[in-house]
């Protein structure tokens, strides 16, 4: 296939998303206008007259933002693509006195600057423009910086060295991309394991939950429903944002339970009990496992394509590079996989929303808090102020969470079920 046909293949998939992504979200701005003047009468119940219209005001400010978002990355790619400075970009960097491994380096995270410094601005106005109008911002400036310096050293500390060995890989073996799928898999699973200990704590402050009726009904709920834990943990979401939740993190004898403070401060025991079962009921229908096993053959396949590409040089030239080069497989793939890719996005949000569901059932069917669940899922719409009403195809898209009122609906179903 000739470079001008790969080019144009990728430039109409390309635009073919842009234009469905911009769909969809105009689509749920229409429906966020028209659900304002009429609003469904179970959401009223959930949220009230005034949070209905809060939750609303809210969703259609964080569309709004996801369009300008959409469209200033979108035209990133496009500049990048079509000037040809790809191609530039990665001819300069090989020019430097420097090593392979180290230009490929280079190369990989100049890419990545040139984005963070593109949606820089998108992420300050949502974070200290949007989130404090509605209520939810308590970050500082200080905390917004120290945050994104902690996140660039975390991430060149733990990627510099898996970039350098999948490059030393590509360049000492044909087989490199099972290595370097094993190499990520890898890593993955020690991530799972090393992130609560040693990088979630660089972020926020994890105290033990002190003795009480929370925590002992806590620990009997693990012990009826047989899930081992290291401890309970409160987490100080607080100091970010008034947004609230609960989940459980690591793998086998390392999992710990952790709760936002905002969900301790703001719920009742029973509620929050309730919100831990639904995340205990995740892991006891192995909906973490079931993702993970997914994940695996996803990788290994990207990265047999990654070494297939790497082999022909048509594809390259496609966007503007002289010769094909481990980094620019890299920042190809990144670029075209939306692309090749973004039509399978509704079958993952799909499968996501069931598992949702499921966990939900599970605290309705194996714990005594399906009433207080449900009660959790109300506060939870409220507080957050959720989207009461999205429209049906962004969602079916997009949410990888059914709405609390589809959630409120399923419930209800099921215990008239169980009833009867």
């Amino acid at each position: 296939m000739r470079p001008e046909t790969i080019l144009t293949v990728f430039l109409s998939l390309f635009f073919l998303e842009l234009v469905w992504e911009q769909l969809l979200l105009w689509l749920n701005l229409h429906r966020a206008r028209s659900a304002r003047n009429d609003p469904p009468a179970l959401a009223l119940e959930i949220w009230g007259s005034r949070d209905y219209l809060r939750a609303i005001d809210y969703s259609r400010s964080k569309t709004y933002l996801a369009v300008v978002s959409s469209l200033a990355s979108s035209t990133l790619v496009l500049v990048l693509v079509l000037s040809g400075w790809l191609g530039g970009l990665e001819s300069w960097v090989s020019k430097l006195a420097v090593g392979p491994i180290i230009q490929g380096l280079l190369y990989v995270y100049l890419i990545g600057l040139i984005f963070w410094v593109v949606s820089l601005p998108i992420t300050i106005y949502g974070q200290f423009v949007i989130e404090a109008r509605y209520g939810f911002n308590r970050m500082t400036w200080k905390l917004f910086i120290l945050d994104g310096l902690k996140g660039l050293l975390v991430s060149l500390v733990l990627m510099t060295p898996l970039l350098a060995a999948v490059f030393l890989l590509i360049r000492a073996s044909s087989l490199w991309w099972l290595w370097g799928f094993l190499l990520f898999s890898a890593f993955q699973l020690v991530m799972i394991v090393l992130y609560p200990k040693v990088i979630a704590p660089l972020f926020n402050r994890f105290t033990p939950m002190e003795e009480g009726p929370l925590r002992d009904k806590v620990l009997s709920l693990a012990e009826q429903l047989e899930f081992k834990t290291r401890g309970i943990y409160l987490m100080d979401g607080s100091k970010r944002s008034r947004h609230s939740n609960a989940y459980f993190s690591g793998l086998g004898r390392a999992k710990r339970i952790v709760l936002f403070d905002t969900l301790v401060q703001r719920f009742e025991e029973d509620e929050v009990a309730a919100v831990l079962a639904h995340e205990i009921g995740h892991q006891k229908l192995g909906h973490i496992l079931k993702r993970l096993a997914l994940s695996l053959p996803t990788g290994l396949l990207g990265f047999w394509i990654v070494s297939l590409l790497l082999n022909y040089p048509p594809f390259f030239e496609a966007f503007g590079f002289a010769d094909p080069s481990p980094q620019a497989a890299l920042v190809l793939i990144m670029f075209v996989s939306g692309p090749f890719t973004f039509y399978l996005k509704p079958l993952f949000s799909w499968w996501s929303r069931r598992h949702e569901f499921q966990a939900d059932n599970f605290v309705q069917s194996r714990t005594p808090y399906g009433g207080a669940f449900q009660a959790a899922l109300k506060r939870l719409g409220k507080d957050n102020l959720s989207n009461p009403a999205p429209h049906p195809l962004f969602s079916f898209y997009h949410h990888s969470h059914p709405t609390i009122p589809e959630r409120i609906r399923a419930l209800n179903a099921l215990e008239i079920q169980t009833a009867s």
